[in-house]
């Protein structure tokens, strides 16, 4: 027999028992569905998350404090007590001790109760020096942003984001009029342009101040030269490794610790992005691996079915035989009816994972990636399951002797 007939006869086979046939492939579809939209929400949040930290700005490095140890000897935790100083932010911006650091712009932030003259809202309130907008790659939507004088002079400026200035000002352009700040006037003089989330915070709705101005006016610290974070930009993405090493070699010596004790934390775009790759790859993993015990479930309902098959056509195989099919026909017989029923049922679930995947997008705010190479994978993930599946039950039907099989009721 050759293929072409046996293709046929399999459809044939197959379409007898439409219901049967139906039902196994369910199995399969399912199965290949929940593997394509687990590893393809995996793949989305990881290009999301990646997105988020490179739009903190280009080449950075984040100086964070770590814990502190009070005088009575009990350590805190990360960032409850700032460890960080201007005079930190000054000596990383020598040449001559970082030379691989392009730009420096320490910040500090507070909750700011915001009032306008037709509105009031809440925003974060953060104080910084002009290099902030290079550090973080923030564009000006209008206006401008201060200068190096507005800070010296600790000038009562501001920089609205674009949603903070959506929320106060509903009629006009913003810049040039004046919104209250925790009770102090402050004059408007530019909107940055809009940059989205990032890592859970709101890139668009914050105030940024001139940070002598914050520490005048603003600040809840004690301490007028604290600040709770440094940002930094290296020269480029090559000297990103060598800009770190010499960060945190000046600080361990200027803050007289070691590695070990070290009152500050370090962090890197690269080692931010590393770090959220490998814990949604692990979820990833996880979750595909939980959606890969259905296409074991399919794959033993093919096999079920499939011996079933067997024992109900033990005359039409006993008939075959004795016209003489050979074992070898037999077996491939049912084995493609095994892999046809894997082929449609992947196909099938290949189309059910790209139907979902378009309806969650928009629910969970996710892109569900879902690539050709994956697609491809889970189709031949399928076919090779129901031929896996079906090479019991054809090697039973190919063993059954020709007047035993005649003689079956």
């Amino acid at each position: 027999m050759e293929w072409a007939e046996t293709v046929r006869t399999a459809v044939s086979a197959l379409n007898a028992r439409r219901m049967r046939s139906l039902l196994t492939m369910l199995g399969i579809l399912i199965g290949i569905a929940a593997v394509m939209l687990t590893v393809g929400l995996g793949q989305g949040a990881q290009q999301q998350i990646t997105s988020q930290i490179n739009s903190l700005g280009s080449n950075m490095i984040i100086v964070t404090p770590s814990s502190s140890t009070s005088s009575g000897g009990f350590r805190g935790g990360g960032g409850t007590v700032s460890t960080l100083t201007t005079a930190d932010a000054a000596m990383l911006a020598d040449p001559a001790i970082a030379p691989d650091v392009a730009a420096v712009a320490p910040t500090s932030s507070v909750s700011g109760s915001l009032q306008s003259s037709s509105s009031t809202w809440t925003s974060t309130v953060v104080g910084t020096v002009p290099d902030w907008q290079s550090v973080r790659a923030r564009t000006m939507g209008s206006g401008r942003f201060f200068t190096t004088d507005e800070v010296n002079a600790s000038a009562n400026v501001a920089v609205i984001g674009s949603e903070t200035a959506t929320e106060l000002f509903d009629i006009g352009s913003p810049v040039g009029r004046t919104v209250s700040i925790n009770g102090q006037s402050f004059t408007v003089i530019g909107v940055l342009a809009s940059a989205g989330s990032s890592l859970g915070s709101n890139e668009d709705d914050t105030v940024v101040v001139p940070m002598t101005t914050f520490a005048a006016r603003l600040s809840t610290s004690s301490s007028a030269t604290s600040v709770s974070s440094i940002y930094l930009e290296g020269k480029d993405a090559d000297s990103l490794s060598a800009a770190y090493q010499q960060v945190k070699t000046a600080l361990l010596s200027s803050h007289q610790v070691t590695s070990d004790t070290a009152d500050f934390t370090v962090s890197t775009q690269a080692s931010l992005v590393e770090t959220a790759t490998s814990i949604t790859g692990i979820l990833t993993l996880l979750l595909g691996g939980i959606a890969g015990i259905s296409l074991l479930v399919g794959g033993i309902g093919v096999m079920n079915i499939m011996l079933v098959s067997v024992s109900e056509r033990v005359r039409e195989i006993g008939l075959r035989k004795a016209l003489g099919a050979t074992p070898g026909v037999i077996r491939r017989q049912f084995l493609v009816e095994a892999g046809i029923l894997g082929i449609l049922g992947g196909l099938v679930g290949v189309g059910l994972g790209f139907g979902g995947a378009a309806i969650l997008t928009p629910i969970i705010g996710i892109t569900v990636s879902i690539s050709a190479p994956a697609t491809l994978i889970a189709l031949v993930v399928s076919l090779g399951i129901g031929i896996v599946a079906g090479v019991y039950p054809a090697s039973r039907a190919a063993k059954l002797a020709p007047i035993d099989a005649l003689r079956s009721e």
